[in-house]
Protein backbone atom coordinates (compact mmCIF):
# COMPACT_ATOMS: atom_id res chain seq x y z
CA UNK A 1 0.00 0.00 0.00
CA UNK A 2 1.23 3.48 -0.88
CA UNK A 3 0.34 6.57 1.10
CA UNK A 4 0.63 10.15 -0.09
CA UNK A 5 0.28 13.38 1.84
CA UNK A 6 0.39 17.03 0.88
CA UNK A 7 0.86 19.84 3.39
CA UNK A 8 0.34 23.51 2.69
CA UNK A 9 1.34 26.33 5.03
CA UNK A 10 0.48 30.02 4.98
CA UNK A 11 2.64 32.31 7.12
CA UNK A 12 1.87 36.00 6.70
CA UNK A 13 2.65 36.86 3.08
CA UNK A 14 4.49 33.57 2.42
CA UNK A 15 3.13 30.15 1.51
CA UNK A 16 4.97 26.84 1.29
CA UNK A 17 4.14 23.25 0.43
CA UNK A 18 5.48 19.79 1.30
CA UNK A 19 4.55 16.47 -0.29
CA UNK A 20 5.51 12.92 0.64
CA UNK A 21 5.11 9.41 -0.74
CA UNK A 22 5.47 6.35 1.50
CA UNK A 23 5.01 2.63 0.98
CA UNK A 24 5.67 -0.51 3.00
CA UNK A 25 8.42 -3.00 2.18
CA UNK A 26 7.94 -5.80 4.67
CA UNK A 27 8.64 -4.44 8.16
CA UNK A 28 10.16 -1.28 6.68
CA UNK A 29 8.56 1.91 5.45
CA UNK A 30 10.19 3.82 2.58
CA UNK A 31 9.43 7.53 2.24
CA UNK A 32 10.32 10.35 -0.14
CA UNK A 33 9.61 13.95 0.84
CA UNK A 34 9.63 16.97 -1.47
CA UNK A 35 9.10 20.68 -0.85
CA UNK A 36 7.95 23.35 -3.27
CA UNK A 37 11.65 24.13 -3.89
CA UNK A 38 11.84 20.79 -5.71
CA UNK A 39 9.53 22.02 -8.49
CA UNK A 40 9.57 25.84 -8.50
CA UNK A 41 12.44 26.15 -11.00
CA UNK A 42 11.74 22.84 -12.69
CA UNK A 43 12.45 19.39 -11.23
CA UNK A 44 15.55 19.62 -9.01
CA UNK A 45 16.97 17.88 -5.96
CA UNK A 46 16.32 20.93 -3.75
CA UNK A 47 14.07 20.05 -0.83
CA UNK A 48 14.25 16.29 -1.51
CA UNK A 49 14.85 13.80 1.30
CA UNK A 50 14.68 10.01 1.40
CA UNK A 51 13.99 7.92 4.50
CA UNK A 52 13.89 4.31 5.67
CA UNK A 53 11.86 3.61 8.80
CA UNK A 54 11.07 0.65 10.97
CA UNK A 55 8.19 1.98 13.08
CA UNK A 56 9.00 2.04 16.77
CA UNK A 57 12.69 1.20 16.21
CA UNK A 58 14.60 3.53 13.87
CA UNK A 59 14.49 6.15 11.10
CA UNK A 60 17.38 6.94 8.74
CA UNK A 61 16.81 10.07 6.65
CA UNK A 62 19.05 11.40 3.87
CA UNK A 63 18.81 15.04 2.79
CA UNK A 64 19.79 14.86 -0.89
CA UNK A 65 20.88 18.47 -1.63
CA UNK A 66 22.74 18.86 1.69
CA UNK A 67 24.16 15.30 1.56
CA UNK A 68 23.32 15.04 5.24
CA UNK A 69 22.17 11.97 7.18
CA UNK A 70 19.91 12.03 10.22
CA UNK A 71 19.61 8.98 12.48
CA UNK A 72 16.79 8.38 14.94
CA UNK A 73 16.55 5.36 17.24
CA UNK A 74 13.64 4.56 19.55
CA UNK A 75 13.31 2.08 22.39
CA UNK A 76 11.09 1.44 25.40
CA UNK A 77 12.28 0.14 28.76
CA UNK A 78 10.44 -0.27 32.05
CA UNK A 79 11.33 1.69 35.19
CA UNK A 80 9.47 0.64 38.35
CA UNK A 81 6.99 -1.13 36.07
CA UNK A 82 6.37 2.13 34.17
CA UNK A 83 7.16 2.47 30.42
CA UNK A 84 10.04 4.83 29.63
CA UNK A 85 10.18 5.80 25.94
CA UNK A 86 13.66 6.80 24.76
CA UNK A 87 14.63 8.54 21.52
CA UNK A 88 18.14 9.23 20.25
CA UNK A 89 18.56 11.64 17.31
CA UNK A 90 21.85 12.50 15.59
CA UNK A 91 22.36 14.81 12.61
CA UNK A 92 25.73 14.23 10.99
CA UNK A 93 25.91 17.53 9.10
CA UNK A 94 25.79 19.87 12.12
CA UNK A 95 27.06 17.15 14.52
CA UNK A 96 24.05 17.60 16.78
CA UNK A 97 22.74 14.93 19.12
CA UNK A 98 19.42 15.06 20.98
CA UNK A 99 18.22 12.63 23.64
CA UNK A 100 14.53 12.56 24.53
CA UNK A 101 12.77 10.52 27.18
CA UNK A 102 9.20 10.31 28.45
CA UNK A 103 7.99 8.36 31.47
CA UNK A 104 4.31 7.41 31.51
CA UNK A 105 3.49 7.44 35.21
CA UNK A 106 -0.17 6.54 34.64
CA UNK A 107 -2.94 7.31 32.16
CA UNK A 108 -3.12 10.93 33.37
CA UNK A 109 0.47 11.86 34.23
CA UNK A 110 3.61 11.93 32.07
CA UNK A 111 7.10 13.33 32.65
CA UNK A 112 9.34 14.21 29.69
CA UNK A 113 12.87 15.51 29.24
CA UNK A 114 14.64 16.74 26.09
CA UNK A 115 18.39 17.44 26.06
CA UNK A 116 20.85 18.50 23.37
CA UNK A 117 24.11 16.72 24.19
CA UNK A 118 27.07 19.01 24.87
CA UNK A 119 24.93 22.08 25.61
CA UNK A 120 22.75 23.41 28.41
CA UNK A 121 19.69 23.13 26.18
CA UNK A 122 17.43 20.98 28.33
CA UNK A 123 13.68 21.04 28.86
CA UNK A 124 11.69 19.24 31.54
CA UNK A 125 7.94 18.91 30.96
CA UNK A 126 5.11 17.54 33.06
CA UNK A 127 1.83 16.65 31.38
CA UNK A 128 -1.47 16.11 33.15
CA UNK A 129 -4.42 14.83 31.10
CA UNK A 130 -7.92 15.20 32.53
CA UNK A 131 -9.58 12.29 30.82
CA UNK A 132 -9.57 12.85 27.06
CA UNK A 133 -10.91 16.39 27.42
CA UNK A 134 -8.18 18.70 28.73
CA UNK A 135 -4.38 18.70 29.13
CA UNK A 136 -2.14 20.96 31.23
CA UNK A 137 1.60 21.10 30.43
CA UNK A 138 4.12 23.21 32.37
CA UNK A 139 7.65 23.08 30.94
CA UNK A 140 10.90 24.38 32.42
CA UNK A 141 13.63 25.51 30.00
CA UNK A 142 17.03 25.25 31.74
CA UNK A 143 18.85 27.21 29.00
CA UNK A 144 16.50 30.19 29.38
CA UNK A 145 15.85 29.64 33.11
CA UNK A 146 12.16 30.16 32.38
CA UNK A 147 8.79 28.42 32.35
CA UNK A 148 6.49 27.73 29.41
CA UNK A 149 2.85 26.76 29.85
CA UNK A 150 0.31 25.06 27.58
CA UNK A 151 -3.35 24.25 28.14
CA UNK A 152 -5.45 22.38 25.60
CA UNK A 153 -9.06 21.25 25.49
CA UNK A 154 -10.88 18.97 23.08
CA UNK A 155 -14.08 20.38 21.60
CA UNK A 156 -16.49 19.14 18.94
CA UNK A 157 -14.98 15.66 18.62
CA UNK A 158 -11.69 15.97 16.71
CA UNK A 159 -11.19 19.71 17.30
CA UNK A 160 -8.65 20.88 19.87
CA UNK A 161 -8.13 24.40 21.23
CA UNK A 162 -4.73 25.14 22.74
CA UNK A 163 -3.30 28.18 24.56
CA UNK A 164 0.45 28.65 25.15
CA UNK A 165 2.56 31.21 26.98
CA UNK A 166 6.36 31.58 27.01
CA UNK A 167 7.46 33.59 30.03
CA UNK A 168 10.95 34.36 28.65
CA UNK A 169 9.68 36.04 25.48
CA UNK A 170 6.19 36.94 26.75
CA UNK A 171 4.75 35.23 23.67
CA UNK A 172 1.06 34.33 23.95
CA UNK A 173 -0.37 31.88 21.44
CA UNK A 174 -3.73 30.36 20.51
CA UNK A 175 -4.17 27.31 18.28
CA UNK A 176 -7.15 25.54 16.72
CA UNK A 177 -6.46 22.15 15.18
CA UNK A 178 -8.26 19.11 13.84
CA UNK A 179 -6.75 15.71 13.03
CA UNK A 180 -8.60 13.11 10.97
CA UNK A 181 -7.14 9.97 9.40
CA UNK A 182 -9.77 10.04 6.64
CA UNK A 183 -9.95 13.73 5.69
CA UNK A 184 -6.54 15.03 6.77
CA UNK A 185 -5.87 17.78 9.28
CA UNK A 186 -5.55 21.52 9.68
CA UNK A 187 -4.12 23.96 12.20
CA UNK A 188 -4.67 27.68 12.61
CA UNK A 189 -2.39 29.61 14.96
CA UNK A 190 -2.39 33.16 16.26
CA UNK A 191 0.36 34.61 18.44
CA UNK A 192 1.18 38.00 19.92
CA UNK A 193 4.28 39.25 21.71
CA UNK A 194 3.10 41.01 24.86
CA UNK A 195 6.54 42.63 25.28
CA UNK A 196 6.18 44.63 22.06
CA UNK A 197 4.79 48.14 22.21
CA UNK A 198 2.61 47.50 19.16
CA UNK A 199 0.99 44.12 19.76
CA UNK A 200 0.31 42.89 16.22
CA UNK A 201 -0.99 39.30 16.01
CA UNK A 202 0.84 36.87 13.76
CA UNK A 203 -1.32 34.35 11.93
CA UNK A 204 -0.31 31.02 10.38
CA UNK A 205 -2.38 28.22 8.87
CA UNK A 206 -1.52 24.64 7.90
CA UNK A 207 -3.55 21.97 6.18
CA UNK A 208 -2.69 18.37 5.29
CA UNK A 209 -4.41 16.00 2.87
CA UNK A 210 -3.83 12.23 3.06
CA UNK A 211 -4.43 9.70 0.31
CA UNK A 212 -4.07 5.91 0.28
CA UNK A 213 -3.46 4.11 -3.02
Amino acid sequence: MMKASVKGKYDGDKSTGVGSLAFNAGDLKLRATMTDATFVAGPTLNGLSLAVEKPGFFIVEYNVPKKDVRFQFMNTVRVAEKPLNLTYIHSRGDNRTIVDGSLLIDSSNKLSVNHMVGTNNCKLKYSYAHGRIATFEPCYDFAKNAWDFAVSRRVYGDDVLKATYQTSSKLLGMEWSRASKSTGSFKVCASVNLAEEVKTPKLTAETTWNLEM
